[in-house]
């Protein structure tokens, strides 16, 4: 056994049992709509090839990828662009000097919270040169965050990111008023929210945290984020902070339009990771911590190291085709037409591009083979983009995230040189550069500072220029600047962002909106040999994240498993682990539910 597939073994091993438990319940009031079980499968024995042909090398098509191959299939990725899809970073052209390698640029700062459990499964699985594996050689912890405050005259706090030490650690005593006490302790840093307001925030979270799998997706999916904790009428904090910029710098999701479902379970997931009473969740000292992050640009510390790894396997890559149509005959796919004309066959397809490649390919002949597969037109996407900027000077600040609450461009931040632990002067540019700020923009329709217009109507030096003039305001606020104009040496923005003459955007993500989960469709479809990857795909975190296109690929893999009759066993699918002293509480809220009366704490 060689040592990847030891570390698979060991990994199973611990999370077998848990992935099999995982519930797949039935809403009341939504029927055709059901959480998705550990192994969504179709009926077994629909062929016996082992050929799979996988449109799109991005997190999903990758993932994918590395579940097959190691079981055994035969498999091809055909990749338009780059590997990685939007996890791929890139170097800022030109900017080598003296044998240093050319500035790293990214999509944007990667995050991998404690909740997160197929992406850290994956990397333990790929080996690196040198010895060891991808997860254990380079993601780290981060322990600390920097909560920053828009325009409020608050100089910038550090938190720690865990609430261990906050809750009982003994599961026999854990009451909900111990998890209460957690959630406010951990949210006393936003300000200015009336005590009574976080009080009932808290509540909130709660009410997600015991209403059952039926209510979640029959009442709390078909309401948004601000709805549910009723925003409306209170505090300009409570709206701005709590409902608002805590929402989109945790999850990239706008609170007025996502589902009150979506954003009470991951936040729920961060927060009993936070407690480190999860085991499952690896927040211990030797399996990782709450917040993670990588300690070298993505490219080098995992994708390269993936793509290296897969090949070795025998995966095959085609790079620079795309799928331009999937022909239909018989109630299946009889070949993919690529865009340079070339045709493909093989036993199974996976489509496993993001939405916006995807809708175009929803012809008449695949719907009509599937009409589910039209619910896939109804999902929408949005933008989030980094830019990372380049300083003469290493920041003082731990390595932390940073969270600029308020800021019009909704602004998450990350430097760099301290947790990669690099001299960036002698690795990386021309010798000036010490540090990097990397930013992710995740608002593009709102006015800015600066220019009082949204990103998506600014040149690319105007959204150099605003988006370093929101960070300034909010990370410079009540105290000692920390981001100074004479420090900037040069910036980077994500050369998916083009201008010809209009902006456009080639690596839009999904966003979850209210009501959009029936529209998502399985990894597997009513065409035998065609299945869904990508992080549009239904996944228990339900989330457009890394980790929701890692588990779609995985669910993906297990279809093709099912249908081909194989006897290799699953990959394993991990559900968004919660306390199971709520489980009373779960089940007498399905109670109330089937009866038709409201949450207990919904008042």
């Amino acid at each position: 056994m060689d040592e990847n597939q030891s570390a698979f073994s060991r990994r199973s091993a611990l999370k077998g049992a848990g992935a099999a438990a995982v519930l797949a319940g039935t809403a009341v009031t939504m029927p055709n709509v059901s959480a998705p079980s550990a192994r969504a499968v179709p009926p077994p024995g629909r062929g016996r090839g082992r050929e799979v042909a996988i449109f799109g090398g991005g997190m999903s098509g990758l993932a994918a990828a590395q579940e097959l191959i190691e079981r055994g299939f035969q498999v091809t990725v055909y990749e338009p662009s780059y590997l990685g899809g939007k996890a791929f970073s890139h170097d800022v052209p030109g900017t080598a000097r003296g044998g240093r390698l050319p500035l790293p640029g990214e999509h944007g700062f990667r995050f991998f919270p404690g909740c997160y459990q197929h992406v850290p499964d994956t990397m333990e699985r790929i080996p690196v040169a040198g010895g060891g594996n991808v997860r254990d050689r380079h993601l780290i912890n981060v322990e600390t965050a920097v909560i920053a405050f828009d325009d409020a005259g608050y100089a910038p706090a550090t938190a720690p990111t865990s609430l261990i030490g906050f809750a009982d650690h003994a599961p026999a005593i854990l009451t909900l008023d111990n998890l209460r006490n957690a959630l406010t302790t951990g949210l006393r840093f936003i300000v200015d929210v009336p005590p009574h307001e976080l009080a009932y925030f808290v509540t909130r979270e709660l009410i997600i945290a015991t209403s059952c799998e039926e209510r979640r997706l029959g009442q709390w999916e078909k309401q948004s984020w601000m709805q549910f904790v009723k925003a409306n009428g209170k505090s300009p904090a409570y709206q701005r902070y709590l409902a608002g910029a805590l929402t989109r710098a945790l999850v990239a999701a706008k609170s007025h339009t996502a589902s009150a479902r979506t954003i009470g379970q991951i936040g729920l997931a961060l927060a009993t990771s936070a407690t480190g009473l999860i085991g499952q969740y690896g927040t211990d000292l030797v399996s990782g911590g709450v917040d993670r992050i990588l300690n070298a640009p993505t490219s080098h510390a995992w994708i390269n190291p993936w793509v290296r790894y897969l090949r070795g396997r025998g995966v095959q890559f085609v790079m620079n085709e795309a799928v331009a149509d999937f022909s239909v005959s018989g109630g299946r796919i009889s070949g993919a037409r690529l865009a340079s004309g070339a045709t493909v066959t093989a036993d199974w397809y996976i489509a496993a591009m993001p939405i916006d490649r995807l809708k175009p390919l929803l012809t008449p002949s695949l719907v009509n083979a599937d009409p589910s597969l039209a619910g896939i037109r109804r999902l929408q996407d949005d933008w989030m983009v980094g830019i990372q900027y380049f300083l003469s000077r290493r920041t003082d600040l731990p390595p932390s995230h940073i969270a600029a609450l308020g800021t019009p461009w909704a602004l998450t931040g990350l430097f760099q040189a301290r947790p990669w632990n690099v001299d960036f002067a002698t690795t990386y540019g021309d010798g000036r550069v010490r540090d990097c700020l990397s930013i992710d923009i995740s608002e593009w329709e709102k006015p800015g500072i600066l220019y009082g217009k949204p990103a998506k109507r600014c040149t690319k030096r105007e959204i150099a220029a605003e988006v370093w003039a929101q960070m300034k305001r909010a990370m410079n606020s009540g105290g000692k600047p920390i981001l100074r104009d004479e420090e900037l040496v040069t910036w980077s923005l994500d050369p998916g962002i083009t201008w010809s003459p209009q902006i456009a955007n080639a690596t839009p993500l999904m966003v979850n909106t209210a009501g959009s989960y029936q529209h998502r469709p399985q990894a597997y479809t009513k065409i035998p040999n065609f299945f869904i990857g990508g992080d549009h795909v239904r996944t228990n975190i339900d989330l457009a994240t890394m980790e929701g296109a890692n588990e779609a690929g995985r669910r993906a893999a297990n279809a093709i498993l099912a249908a081909a009759d194989s006897p290799a066993a699953a990959a394993p699918v991990f559900p968004l682990w919660e306390l199971p002293m709520l489980d009373p509480i779960k089940a007498e809220d399905r109670n109330r539910y089937r009866a038709g009366l409201p949450h207990f704490l919904d008042f």
